[in-house]
């Protein structure tokens, strides 16, 4: 990257501006795929503790806080500069979510009952549509709620889960 704004601003002083506008989307397309890494990053982090909740049957502080960080996070990294569209459109995770799945399940088998399965086992364990369910409904609240707002609306769906009501009265 920083031998394309080099360029960039070489093109710019000698006036090759067809050089430097094609610099200028070059860097826009890098700094679009870093932003998705990092979102889809926070997916399979979010992915894998609610695949821990769906196995294990139950929900703790620190999953809860991974999974609610994790939507925060992808709130923040998904609103573009001018604060009025996104990387992700609401219609567009379906795809990124049953990817990250699959990452998922495998990360989370070396968690799941301190790693009692193999990616194999949990691979057949887990409720795909439900956990893709859940994790969409989880996305679609960064598109109404602001950052501010968030945490509290996550945590209250997030006593919908399984072990949620008991993780919400402190019965972990």
């Amino acid at each position: 990257m920083f031998q394309e704004l080099a360029d960039l601003k070489a093109s710019i002083l000698e006036q090759r501006y067809a050089d430097a506008l094609a610099l200028v989307d070059e860097l826009d397309g890098m700094n679009r795929k870093a932003i998705l890494r990092a979102i889809e990053s926070f997916l399979i982090r979010m992915l894998i503790h609610l695949i821990k909740n769906q196995v294990e049957q139950r929900l703790t502080n620190s999953w809860a806080a991974s999974i609610r960080g994790s939507i925060v996070e992808i709130k923040k990294l998904n609103l573009q500069d001018n604060n009025t569209s996104y990387y992700v459109k609401k219609d567009e995770w379906e795809p990124k979510l049953e990817e990250s799945l699959e990452i998922a399940i495998s990360d989370a088998s070396v968690e799941v009952h301190n790693g009692a399965y193999t990616p194999f086992q949990l691979t057949n364990m887990v409720d795909r549509s439900s956990i893709l369910s859940t994790a969409q409904n989880l996305l679609n609240l960064t598109y109404t709620y602001s950052v501010k707002e968030l945490p509290t609306i996550i945590n209250e769906e997030l006593t919908q889960l399984i072990g949620g009501q008991d993780w919400k009265q402190g019965k972990q």
